[in-house]
């Protein structure tokens, strides 16, 4: 990621990838006159109960440096300007609010456009004025008389101040008067507060709370709840630091509140462990309400069982039922009401097994790819490898696997999976894995894979069914 956040659309706040917003074009609403005996146009009618979706229309919004590069001269450590998270908070006022953060700052920022004062013209038409004189020499015209040495005026009778005086009908044609206008707007961006000095270790995620006022950070070892309007003081409500640090199992890779019970918050854990805990329960969190892990039969345990094991991101759906989670090989979706084991279980690029040792050695096994469901909650999608991302059907009996390119001419391809009865989610009572018919060493579009090109960010839109992926230097949308 960058340093620099660019906003590219406008209505709905709803992207977290470099920061990006979204302007659909409305369609016009169809008008039905129902005062006519007949009730209207049957063809009207027709068009509001099936109205015609345009695909959505984006533009660059506006860009501005988030982040700087620093030195913690305390511990003699460089911070990086590159920012690791940013995510919206809710708009007021016609501004936009989001929080962008680095490995150890995290500012709050509002977006917001301004008229732009203009003077646009004068008042004053030179081919009208008489004499063409200027307006200096047309108010001081047989003023020299008036005056004495050092300033001084001669004595003037009553008879010449009197409060009658009125403008000609047509004006005076050498007084001129800026006419200003606000024909333009330009966004104004401003850094309202800092959150800083609250992390010893490098910040990997913030999520802001559905209350509107809060938000959480966290690191390796700690979560911090905030204040929006506090800058100086957090809650610490998490900490998994032993008291010897050699007695360190597990850290924390991702947290998450959830999108409609403000006291509610997930964290990951690099065992791929989600935990689910309470803010009511007590003022430090270190018990969890619920656990939610799958455990490994111990004959398929190797030395990258861990390391693979290990959740890089996690999102729960719009309405907080489902969890979903993306470890190196997998997608996990889970339901809160089940903690016995995931859903479902989507297999993204298992074609790379036989290759994690290289992997491993080129650190590319590390890499931490993000995942996103759709708003209706019926798709997920995670990114891979050559630039590719998979996006999973996880309705009742949907088998849907498809794959795409992050690119100006994306290769799609249906990967069939075997069919199988339909089955609610609620009612699974144990994990369903599915993923296409690859073959090792080829990606699912039969092509040499490639390491070096990973898409690791994107986001579904909240509403729509358009999904946002970066790869390299370059964002994609697509819409279907």
């Amino acid at each position: 990621m960058d340093d620099c956040v660019t906003i590219i659309v406008m209505k709905d706040p709803y992207l977290a990838i470099k920061e990006v917003k979204e302007d659909f074009k409305e369609t016009p609403e169809v008008v039905v006159d129902l005062s006519q005996e007949d009730g209207g146009n049957r063809r009207d009618l027709e068009k509001i109960d099936y109205s015609t979706s345009k695909h959505p229309e984006f533009s660059y919004k506006t860009e501005f440096q988030s982040h700087e590069p620093e030195f913690d001269y305390l511990k003699s450590l460089e911070i990086e300007e590159k920012i690791n998270r940013i995510r919206w908070c809710q708009t007021a006022n016609g501004a936009l609010f989001l929080l962008s953060t680095n490995d150890k700052t995290i500012k709050f920022w509002k977006v917001q456009e301004k008229k732009v004062k203009k003077v646009a013209s004068m008042n004053m038409d030179a081919s009208k004025v008489v004499g063409k004189s200027n307006v200096g020499s047309s108010s001081v015209s047989s003023s020299s008389n008036s005056h004495l040495a050092n300033g001084g005026c001669k004595d003037k009778s009553s008879k010449n101040l009197t409060n009658d005086f009125k403008f000609p009908p047509g004006g005076i044609p050498s007084l001129r008067l800026p006419v200003v206008t606000y024909n333009e707007t330009s966004l104004a961006t401003r850094c309202k507060r800092v959150y800083a000095h609250a992390h010893d270790y490098h910040i990997n995620s913030i999520s802001t709370n559905s209350d509107g006022e809060t938000f959480i950070s966290a690191d390796d070892l700690r979560i911090n709840l905030w204040n929006l309007e506090i800058s100086n003081q957090s809650f610490n409500i998490l900490d998994v630091k032993p008291a010897n640090m050699e007695d360190l199992t597990e850290v924390i890779t991702c947290a998450e509140f959830h999108p409609t019970h403000c006291s509610t918050l997930a964290y990951s854990s690099s065992k791929g462990a989600i935990r689910l805990i309470d803010l009511r329960q007590s003022a430090l969190c270190d018990k969890h309400s619920k656990l939610f892990e799958e455990h490994e039969s111990p004959g398929s345990k190797s030395f990258f069982t861990e390391i693979i094991a290990s959740t890089s991101d996690l999102k729960f759906g719009r309405d907080g039922r489902y969890i979903l989670s993306r470890d190196y090989m997998t997608l996990k979706l889970w339901d809160i009401n089940m903690d016995s084991g995931p859903v479902s279980t989507f297999q993204v690029h298992e074609y790379i097994r036989p290759k994690l040792c290289d992997l491993y050695e080129n650190d590319a096994i590390f890499d931490k790819f993000e995942c996103c469901l759709s708003g209706d909650g019926q798709r997920v999608a995670t990114g891979s490898y050559s630039n590719l991302f998979r996006v999973f059907g996880c309705g009742p009996g949907s088998n849907e696997s498809t794959t795409l390119e992050a690119s100006k001419n994306p290769m799609r391809r249906q990967v069939q999976t075997p069919s199988r009865p339909s089955r609610s989610l609620s009612s699974l009572t144990r994990a369903v894995r599915r993923g296409g018919g690859e073959s090792p060493g080829v990606d699912t579009n039969g092509n040499s894979f490639d390491y070096t090109t990973k898409l690791l960010h994107l986001a579904w839109h909240p509403s729509e069914n358009s999904i946002a992926c970066a790869a390299a230097n370059s964002l994609y949308m697509y819409y279907a």
